[in-house]
């Protein structure tokens, strides 16, 4: 009898979470600071095509050798943000995931920052994002506007948040790959291809140099942003992630660390985007 209640209340439950569920779309960006065209997915909140509404909007960044459909496809993050608004856990939200990378990383340009043939930066502030927010109906300020990701899109959504404090009211890396002089990519014998620029692209982004070097008004303005840190025990970036929030405390710069049991891996991410999307929302103004 138990076991036929269960199944009623689960079975009573899924059309519940159904009407709350939002979708997916494929869109795309001519560039002409990258020459190139940037597919990105951007996840639409239940009811965004009836509505005039604006909504605040997210930053998800993906990681190194993934693309703009890694966070839907290995994430399951259309699941995962059903799930949170239709529990009142997280808001109604835009989520952006824009292209960075791909797979053979020797041949394809990867990363977030600017390198030589490759100003993601520029691109992602100049043109990315005046585009994308007004094209999908978001409350474009500081207040309603975060921004995080995984390994190298953590690393990128922290310098990010770093150097464009401004921006954004929350970032929250994961598992983030914030430095490269004591765990190196491309050895120096290596040739300078793609996959050499964009580990030397984090060596000259290093997030950690940032904090050490930041002067009184930087560390004012990274005051203004909320900082969560997240990385899993046996994770070989971990040292990098706490010697962060360790810098940032010593700075009194507010952080929070979590470190969870886990490696460098996707079961890690799925649970840690139930965890950003709620600190996002409380951090919404």
């Amino acid at each position: 009898m138990k076991r036929i209640s269960l199944l009623l209340c689960l079975a009573l439950m899924v059309p519940a979470f159904s009407a709350q569920a939002g979708k997916v779309v494929t869109d795309s960006l001519k560039s002409n600071i990258l020459g190139a065209v940037v597919k990105y997915n951007v996840y639409l909140p239940n009811g965004f095509d009836k509505s005039d509404k604006c909504y605040p909007v997210v930053y998800l960044l993906h990681g190194l050798t993934d693309t703009y459909t890694a966070w839907v496809e290995r994430g399951n993050m259309q699941i995962v943000v059903d799930e949170l608004i239709g529990t009142g856990e997280a808001c109604e939200m835009v989520i952006v995931m824009p292209n960075a990378g791909g797979p053979d990383t020797k041949n394809t340009w990867n990363g977030y920052f600017n390198m030589p043939g490759w100003r993601y930066e520029d691109f992602f502030f100049q043109e990315f994002m005046p585009a994308v927010e007004k094209k999908y109906r978001v409350i474009s300020d500081k207040g309603h506007r975060a921004v995080m990701g995984l390994s190298m899109g953590g690393g990128g959504s922290t310098v990010y948040a770093q150097r464009h404090p401004d921006m954004f009211s929350s970032c929250y890396a994961m598992s983030a790959w914030l430095d490269n002089k004591s765990n190196e990519v491309a050895a120096k014998n290596e040739p300078k291809d793609c996959r050499y620029y964009v580990a030397e692209s984090v060596r000259d982004h290093s997030a950690l140099d940032f904090i050490d070097n930041a002067d009184d008004a930087t560390l004012e303005a990274l005051r203004t942003v909320a900082w969560f840190i997240d990385c899993g025990d046996d994770d070989f970036l971990l040292d990098l992630n706490v010697a962060l929030h360790q810098k940032m405390r010593n700075r009194r710069v507010k952080s929070e660390l979590r470190v969870r049991n886990g490696v460098h891996n996707w079961e890690y991410w799925h649970l840690a985007l139930r965890w950003s999307l709620p600190f996002a929302s409380r951090n919404f103004d």
